[in-house]
């Protein structure tokens, strides 16, 4: 018996001591590994131009354009520019003399809304960050992937982007300075320390250039929304995904609002907003200072994702009460070779009171987390 007992002793020790070798190894390689993103946390200054920039010590960033266009022909047009950073560095072992031929993917969207055929265009990009190919720069403002790109030239920013069949040429100049959403440009996005993110706009930008579309050229003009996100957790568990609007008022305000979905079907607390007055200046909205309310469904024949297509917002401190309505249903992005998200982003109509006065205007609506839960 006690030579089964030394026996059993030896081969507990081996084991151990295997066991042992596998997490020294793991460790080991766990700080080889161990490149951490920069959480988001309150107090950061947030500075122009320099913010515009990328921050690529943050593993998520984008730059979100949409705006509305007039054509010379009378034509009318939704459109959106969107450019995505995606950081890797935290999956790639640190190696001096062997680093890694790219730490970012480069991710574009571009869509176009015809307002009177009803008909939606989308196109894609995904690109990784080498090669000169794609990237985003961190000491001017430049982020493209191959030849679709968003740069700043003193106060405008230039976009280009397109498809052989469809080509857009942008200069846009704000109207207003930026607007820093939640406090200060922190926008807290969930409970817990980490899941919020640094988000400003320009929440008008007047915009002037050139669609190419059907083989032909028109000189366009019309009104843009910009948003810049960075962070590097936005979502908590429980959350699914949100419904996102952008509100261009025909009396030079602007609104911006964002509903946080629950898996429980319920709107999340840190839901907010921000009200821009006509002379620049903003107010922090609660939870508790709008109400959205869905008035009408559209079931995807795509994706059979089933989205609100209809809404009435009610901010009662301003007297406002209005209905943002889609000027089509069909605007769903299904993004199989880029961000391999499904969602809606579409352009729309405001109208309304504020008080006794009557409202109006463009908006855009972004829905994420209707065709399977949005992962950030």
């Amino acid at each position: 018996m006690d030579r089964i007992r030394a026996r059993l002793k030896g081969e507990s020790a081996s084991l151990f001591t295997k066991v042992g070798r596998v997490v020294v190894l793991a460790a080991a390689y766990f700080l080889l590994c161990a490149f951490v993103y920069q959480t988001v946390a309150p107090g950061r200054k947030i500075a122009f131009p320099r913010d515009h920039f990328s921050h690529p010590d943050f593993k998520t960033e984008w730059w979100y354009y949409t705006g509305h266009l007039q054509a010379e022909n009378g034509e009318a047009y939704g459109y959106q520019v969107t450019f995505f950073r995606y950081g890797l560095r935290d999956r790639q072992p640190r190696d001096a003399e062997n680093p890694p031929l790219f730490t970012d993917l480069y991710l574009a969207h571009f869509a176009l809304s015809d307002k009177r055929r009803k008909s939606f265009r989308f196109y894609e990009r995904a690109n990784r960050g080498y090669g000169g190919k794609a990237g985003a720069e961190t000491d001017r403002y430049l982020v493209w992937n191959e030849d679709w790109k968003v740069e700043g030239k003193g106060d405008a920013h230039w976009i280009r982007a397109g498809h052989p069949d469809t080509r857009l040429t942008l200069e846009l100049r704000p109207l207003k300075p930026p607007v820093l959403h939640g406090r200060t440009g922190f926008s807290q996005k969930g409970e817990g320390e980490g899941n919020a993110s640094y988000y400003y706009s320009l929440t008008r930008l007047a915009t002037s250039g050139e669609l190419a579309i059907g083989g032909k050229r028109l000189k366009v003009r019309g009104v843009s929304w910009m948003d810049h996100e960075f962070s590097s957790n936005q979502l908590a568990e429980n959350q699914v995904g949100w419904d996102w609007f952008s509100l261009q008022l025909d009396d030079q305000t602007e609104v911006m609002l964002y509903q946080l979905r629950r898996s429980d079907g319920a709107v999340d607390p840190y839901s907010s907003g921000t009200i821009v007055a006509q002379n620049g200046s903003s107010r922090h909205l609660t939870h508790g200072d709008f109400r959205v309310e869905a008035l009408e469904r559209w079931k995807s024949p795509k994706s059979g994702a089933v989205y609100p297509m209809k809404w009435k917002v009610t901010i009662p401190s301003e007297s406002i009460e209005m209905t943002v309505t889609p000027f089509f249903p069909a605007q769903e992005l299904e993004t199989r070779k880029s961000t391999q998200v499904t969602y809606w982003e579409g352009a729309a109509s405001v109208t309304g009171r504020r008080g006794q006065t009557a409202l109006s205007g463009l908006a855009y609506v972004e829905m994420t987390g209707y065709a399977g839960k949005l992962k950030i």
